[in-house]
């Protein structure tokens, strides 16, 4: 049996919820969202690894529609943040629209009905409209190394950890330095018998200003009429000065002296301090905030190793540099597949075309939000609008400010189709590429994954927030080409 509903939502994590909700304000009760999880939650359901917590302050990551003044830290462990997302879902009924275990499997737009057919693990569903939501930070990325199904030890991704496994005195492969990495080795490293970090690429770390906060200021920020909101507007007033940096790199250079400061303090061996010393500008990668990080590498039974791991033979890891390291497990820490979207390959247009077929491995989209080719159809946290600097939550609730007010318009006009003018999207491409060039996430000096296979900038939005928020506003129809017909 085919189920046929207004909108359904691909995901439910943060933005899959908040689509949700935010419809749900518009009056659209015929939404559901298909998860193949059995819980709510996204990524942080699934990243349960030790010391895994949140590098944006704890007021700004959180929808503006529902505050919440109990964050335990300035920077909110996962367990807080994953109560928070169910207890905010729960509190809007969002539970009770979420098809868990359903897992989508094809995307097609039927050109004829007007509407999108989507088959999934659980049958097959129907929709005027579809939104994308499961997002970058979805699908584990496992580099292929040779040998390493032949690997005779425990081999997981941080993100999906294994806590069966007894880390206790075992002797540890940890690759990859990025953001998750920077949390697990601290807690994991005075456990093991040895830890092995084999870092392809230093990273700047900063200080992490993070503090628990007393039970008397979460009172406060409770019972305060719009303290809370204080506390956010300040905290992203923060963020954006640091932004205006990721758009004037020499502004970072500035900052990056901070993290060299921390490294000299905190990394005693000076060989060791080379090997950690960054040649590019602070934010060309990812953020990175520790007070950990470093001193743990200090441990002598951490080893750093400079280089990528080549292969790997039986139970011993080999380095680019040719050392071998017997080892009993190895974790990676190596992130996502950010720009090549495993959703991508099972969304296709009307022509039987996929999202990876019109991507060519380069994502694009309209504002980050819509994609000339699929009608009715929106990305969320898509092409073109991460930042370096601040909060998923900011860049979400502005898609869903244009979202809505998208679909709202095609309700009132009575389309039936609504999709992206091409020249729209490839002028507003043209204009984020022009601008990235003097950005650091470009001139920074460093490779990223914020650059595609191409080596194109895919990932990230070159202004601020506010100016994304103010180009997310308004729906502007005149960059759709719409129809009230129905195809015979």
């Amino acid at each position: 049996m085919t189920r046929h509903h207004e909108v359904i939502v691909v995901g439910a994590g943060i933005s899959g919820i908040g689509a949700v909700i935010r419809l749900q304000r518009m009056g659209i009760d015929d939404v559901v969202v298909l998860e193949k999880g059995d819980a709510l939650g996204g990524t942080w359901r699934d990243n349960t690894y030790p010391g895994c917590a949140c590098d944006v302050p704890s007021a700004l990551y959180s929808y503006s529609f529902a505050p919440n003044s109990d964050w335990s830290r300035l920077f909110a462990g996962q367990d807080e943040i994953r109560g928070y997302i169910e207890r905010t879902a729960s509190e809007h009924g969002v539970h009770e629209r979420v098809r868990f275990g359903t897992e989508l499997v094809r995307a097609q737009w039927d050109e004829t009905a007007r509407r999108w057919v989507l088959e999934t693990s659980n049958g097959t569903f129907t929709a005027n409209a579809v939104i994308a939501a499961a997002g970058p930070w979805n699908q584990p990325l496992i580099p292929d190394i040779p040998g390493l199904d032949g690997f005779t030890g425990e081999v997981f991704h941080s993100s999906r950890w294994n806590h069966d496994y007894e880390l206790a005195g075992k002797r540890v492969a940890v690759v990859g330095t990025g953001a998750s990495a920077v949390q697990f080795v601290p807690e994991i490293a005075p456990t093991v018998g040895e830890l092995h970090l084999y870092q392809r690429t230093a990273q700047w770390v900063l200080p992490k200003p993070d503090t628990a906060l007393p039970g008397t200021v979460r009172s406060v920020m409770g019972a305060v009429p719009g303290a809370l909101n204080v506390l956010r507007r300040i905290q992203y007033g923060i963020m954006e000065a640091l932004g205006v940096g990721f758009r004037n790199p020499w502004i970072l250079r500035v900052i990056q002296q901070i993290g060299r400061a921390q490294l000299r303090a905190q990394i005693r061996d000076p060989q060791l301090r080379r090997s950690l010393t960054p040649d590019y500008t602070l934010g060309c990668k990812r953020l990175l905030m520790s007070n950990t990080y470093y001193p743990a590498l200090n441990r002598v039974n951490v080893e750093v190793h400079s280089n990528a791991v080549q292969q790997v033979r039986g139970n011993v890891v080999v380095g680019a540099d040719g050392q071998e390291r017997e080892v009993d497990a190895i974790i990676f820490g190596t992130g996502f597949h950010i720009l090549d979207m495993p959703i991508a390959s099972r969304v296709f247009d009307g022509h039987g075309r996929s999202l990876d077929d019109h991507w060519k491995g380069s994502p694009r989209a309209y504002l980050g939000t819509t994609v000339a080719g699929f009608p009715n159809a929106f990305v969320l946290l898509g092409p073109a609008l991460g930042t370096g600097h601040t909060s998923a939550f900011m860049i979400l609730e502005a898609q869903l400010d244009y979202l809505t007010a998208a679909i709202a318009a095609a309700r009132s006009a009575g389309w039936t189709r609504m999709e992206t003018r091409p020249e729209v999207q490839a002028a507003f491409n043209a204009e984020v590429q022009q601008a990235l060039g003097t950005t650091v996430y470009n001139a920074g000096g460093c490779q990223s994954y914020f650059l595609d296979v191409n080596g194109r900038n895919s990932f990230n939005w070159p202004w601020s927030t506010g100016r994304m928020r103010n180009r997310l506003r308004h729906f502007d129809e005149s960059a759709y080409l719409t129809s009230t017909e129905v195809s015979s």
